[in-house]
C-alpha cells in the first residue's frame, strides 16, 4: 500500500457498515473525509444500537469521520474522494453506486448487491462505464473454513458437487441484538422489515447460500423455486422466513433464511454433498465424510489454510486490487455477484408466482 486514500461513507441503514469502516480504519494510509446518510422511506423511531442514527454517530465518534452532510450528493460535489463505503437500504444501492461511479469513486458495499437483478445490473454498468472498482462484501468470505471448502472441492475430496445446503437461522432477526431489543413498533420503522426497501430474510440470509452455492458449484444457476412468509414479525410486511431451492445444470442447492429461530440446533453449514463424500462446516471445525468404516463420523477434521497475508480483511483486499490490478476474491467480484443476484431475483419472482422461475444469465446482460 503505497498511497494515501481519501475515504468517505454513504448510507448507514445496514449495521454492517460499522464493521466495514472498522476495517478501513485499521489501515495507516486512510484519511477520513466525510459521510452522509440517505433518506429513509420511513423515519426511524429510535437511535438505539444498530439503527441508522446510531451507526452514523458511531462513524463520527469512533471512526472519527470529521464532516457530516445532510445530502450525499452535496458531499460528492464538495469533497474529493478515492473510496466510499456505502450501506443504505438494498433498494437504494443502485442510485448511490451510479452517483459514486459518475464521480470516479471506487466503491465498497455490503451484501446483497441490490434488492433485485435490474438494480444490480445498474450498479455493474455504472462501475464498468466509469472504470471504477466495485466490491460487494460478504462476511463469509473472511472465514478460512468457507474458503477451504472450495479448495477441497477443487482437490476432488468429495468428487463432483451435486448439492449445497445453507441455513441462516440462529437468530431472531436484525434489531434484536443488544441489552435492550427494539420493540415491535420500533422495528416496523426500520427498513429491514419493509419489503419495498429490500428488507426481509430472503435477501438478508438466503443470499449467503446463493453466494456460496454459485461459488462451490462453479457455474451459473438455471432455475429457482421459493417460498417466503412472515410468521413472527407482523409489525412489518417483509418476510421473516424464506426457502429457495436452486437448480444448476448438474447440481442443486437448498437455501434457508430465518429471523424467528431461537437456536439452530444443528450445523447451519454450508454442507456440500459430492459424489464421493460430504463436507460439513460447523461453528468450530470443518469435517469431511466419505465411505468410512464408521458411518456418521468424519474421516478427517481439516484445519483451514490461513487467509493470505496482507489480504486478510475487506479493506486490505480492496486496496490491493486497486493498486495491483490482481483479481479480488471470487465472491467479491461483480460477475459472481450478478449471478448471485440472479438467483435471489428468481427466488423473489417464484415466491410471488408460486412457480419455478428461470434464472437470468446476468453476466450476458452486460456483455461479459
Amino acid at each position: 500500500m503505497t498511497r494515501q486514500y481519501r475515504v468517505g461513507a454513504v448510507g448507514f441503514a445496514h449495521m454492517h457498515i460499522n464493521h466495514l469502516l472498522d476495517r478501513f480504519a485499521e489501515l495507516p494510509n486512510v484519511e477520513w473525509v466525510a459521510c452522509a446518510d440517505t433518506v429513509p422511506a420511513v423515519r426511524s423511531m429510535t437511535d438505539r444500537r444498530t439503527t441508522r442514527a446510531h451507526n452514523l454517530k458511531r462513524a463520527q465518534d469512533v471512526i472519527g469521520i470529521p464532516r457530516v452532510y445532510a445530502d450525499y450528493r452535496e458531499m460528492l460535489e464538495r469533497e474529493t474522494l478515492d473510496i466510499v463505503v456505502f450501506c443504505p437500504e438494498n433498494d437504494q444501492h443502485p442510485e448511490v453506486a451510479e452517483a459514486l461511479a459518475a464521480r470516479g469513486v471506487h466503491m465498497v458495499t455490503e451484501k446483497p448487491m441490490a434488492a433485485d437483478l435490474p438494480g444490480a445490473l445498474r450498479m455493474a454498468r455504472a462501475a464498468l462505464t466509469h472504470d471504477v472498482k466495485l466490491l460487494v462484501n460478504w462476511p463469509t468470505t473472511w472465514r478460512p473454513a468457507i474458503r477451504m471448502v472450495r479448495k477441497l472441492i477443487e482437490e476432488g475430496a468429495i468428487g463432483e458437487v451435486w448439492e449445497v445446503k445453507w441455513r441462516n437461522g440462529a437468530s431472531r432477526g436484525p434489531m434484536t441484538y443488544g441489552p435492550v431489543p427494539l420493540t415491535g413498533p420500533e422495528k416496523a420503522s426500520e427498513w429491514w422489515h419493509q419489503s419495498a426497501t429490500g428488507g426481509g430474510a430472503l435477501l438478508d440470509y438466503c443470499c449467503y447460500g446463493a453466494c456460496l452455492a454459485r461459488w462451490y458449484v462453479g457455474v451459473p444457476a438455471a432455475a429457482a423455486m421459493a417460498l417466503k412468509a412472515n410468521f413472527a414479525s407482523k409489525y412489518g410486511d417483509a418476510d421473516d422466513n424464506a426457502v429457495i431451492t436452486v437448480r444448476f445444470p448438474k447440481a442443486m442447492a437448498i437455501l434457508e433464511g430465518s429471523w424467528s429461530t431461537a437456536a439452530a440446533g444443528v450445523p447451519t453449514g454450508p454442507i456440500v454433498y459430492g459424489t464421493e463424500g460430504t463436507i460439513v462446516v460447523t461453528s468450530k471445525q470443518l469435517e469431511v465424510y466419505t465411505a468410512s468404516k464408521n458411518p456418521g463420523e468424519p474421516d478427517r477434521i481439516v484445519e483451514p489454510d490461513p487467509l493470505p497475508q496482507g489480504r486478510e480483511t475487506v479493506a486490505e483486499e480492496f486496496i490491493h486490487h486497486i493498486e495491483t490490478g490482481e483479481a479480488m476474491h471470487p465472491t467479491l467480484d461483480i460477475i459472481q455477484n450478478l449471478d448471485v443476484m440472479a438467483i435471489l431475483d428468481a427466488g423473489i419472482r417464484s415466491a410471488a408466482s408460486g412457480k419455478l422461475e428461470f434464472v437470468n444469465n446476468a453476466a450476458r446482460c452486460i456483455g461479459q
